[in-house]
């Protein structure tokens, strides 16, 4: 089954979809010091990176965007699919967000100067969850449809 990509969802899916498509290219060329700053910062939030070499890491990291980047601009791919790797993606970020000192004001959810670069991943998980749930408000379950149409087949 082809599903209709919706207009509405056309500008948040190009726009997420262009940017983190950009951030992993970026990280393609990435150097060996910034390797080890974006290393030491993901090992900060998830010890288990820390088994990674730090250029391994960042190319792993650099291809995830570019799949999740295309994924979103890629009109075939139903939207509550882009959603699911969105919401992934986006969902690792803000645990980075959560778990590194300095990037939240103590006690608080409010960034600081050092997190609100990270802040914008709420946004990206907050679209990747409306899009998760495209087809049940788009094309609605049965039981929608049968209320709507009054159906007479259940």
């Amino acid at each position: 089954m082809i599903m209709k990509l919706d207009t509405r969802d056309v500008a948040p899916r190009l726009a997420t979809g262009a940017f983190i498509l950009n951030s992993g290219l970026s990280k393609l060329k990435a150097d060996e010091e910034t390797a080890v700053g974006m290393h030491g910062m993901a090992c900060v939030a998830y010890p288990f990176l820390k088994k990674l070499d730090p250029q391994r890491f960042t190319r792993l990291l650099a291809w995830s965007e570019i799949a999740v980047g295309g994924t979103l601009l890629a009109p075939f791919v139903p939207t509550p699919l882009a959603g699911l790797a969105l919401t992934g993606f986006s969902g690792g970020l803000v645990g980075l967000y959560l778990r590194v000192p300095g990037m939240r004001e103590p006690g608080s959810l409010r960034p600081t100067q050092n997190g609100i670069p990270l802040a914008k991943d709420f946004w990206m998980l907050g679209m990747g969850i409306g899009f998760l749930s495209a087809a049940s408000h788009r094309g609605g379950g049965c039981a929608t449809r049968c209320r709507r149409r009054r159906c007479r087949r259940h």
